[in-house]
């Protein structure tokens, strides 16, 4: 499928397509809990392998996906990485519990340890895991199908109404934007690389006056056409997308199930009960040897050493 935007506006061929809107919303939600839950990427590595396999059983468009994930490693992953070990560089002692030292700068204050980079490692695998997770989501659910998903667990039909036109107006108002720039160009307002960056985001400031009052005018339409048809009388309804269950949805929905226990055991088990002493696990230290410390930025103590 040829989907730029990623969203699906119909359903596709496939297995995870064909499935029911409240199996895919339920399968989303405990994923995102397990996700949420750890650090630890024994765990980890095996949703983030899940959630690709899903991606690539529904043979999505490959460019956006790996266009929206090579911006999310540039401007989070790198730029942050590199924020973090100018303001801590002993995140790996706090969030590992070590501080194997391999590389240390001429003036002493900046320095690398194993445990830097492991930390790095562990929330890099769990980014990855949570935009695989997002991508598997968005391909293999509609909008109607993601609201009457979210009206089966319970959520007030109005507020899934909410959410399903929310996603439904991204590509009118990307044609909306693009028609507008179009009609500035073609009246002289300079938008293509021939002009400075600084006149070009200027200028592309200019684009979102005429595109909110758009907006709200569609706004404003939807919302006189649903209360003309009596949207909102009566405590329930029906939806149109939400179909019979296929074959597929028991099994699924089983697996669901098992992956939500065990969520909550290991919650219960290895973050209540018998918490790690520290937030993430490391192949090479046992609980004995991981180094307990308050966890103060260390650019704090850079500056009461001046």
């Amino acid at each position: 499928m040829n989907n730029k935007l990623v969203i699906n506006y119909i359903p596709g061929p496939t297995v995870l397509h064909k499935l029911t809107g409240f199996t895919k919303v339920l399968l989303f939600l405990v994923m995102t809990v397990a996700i949420i839950a750890t650090y630890d990427i024994r765990i980890l590595i095996p949703l983030l392998i899940i959630n690709i396999i899903e991606i690539i059983s529904m043979k999505p468009n490959y460019k956006p996906i790996c266009t929206m994930f090579l911006i999310t490693f540039v401007t989070v992953t790198l730029l942050g990485n590199v924020m973090l070990f100018i303001v801590s560089p002993d995140a790996g002692l706090n969030n590992v519990g070590a501080n194997n030292v391999i590389w240390t700068s001429a003036n002493g204050k900046f320095y690398l340890s194993k445990e830097f980079l492991w930390y790095m490692l562990a929330v890099f695998i769990k980014r990855t895991t949570s935009f695989a997770s997002v991508m598997a989501f968005a391909l293999a659910t509609t909008p109607s199908e993601f609201a009457s998903g979210l009206n089966k667990c319970g959520l007030p039909y109005k507020i899934c109404t909410i959410v399903s036109l929310a996603y439904r107006t991204i590509p009118d108002i990307a044609n909306d934007f693009i028609n507008i720039r179009n009609s500035m160009m073609m009246r002289g307002v300079e938008l293509s690389k021939k002009a400075s960056v600084g006149k070009r985001l200027k200028n592309t400031v200019l684009i979102l006056v005429p595109l909110i009052f758009t907006s709200f005018g569609k706004v404003s339409s939807i919302a006189n056409a649903m209360d003309l048809r009596g949207y909102g009388k009566n405590k329930k309804r029906t939806w149109y997308a939400e179909h019979e269950q296929t074959k597929w949805d028991p099994v699924i929905r089983t697996l669901t199930v098992m992956l939500a226990v065990a969520a909550v055991y290991y919650i219960i088990r290895y973050r209540i009960i018998d918490p790690w002493p520290v937030n993430i696990w490391c192949p090479w230290l046992s609980r004995d040897e991981i180094v307990q410390t308050e966890k103060e930025l260390f650019i704090l103590n850079w500056f009461k050493k001046q």
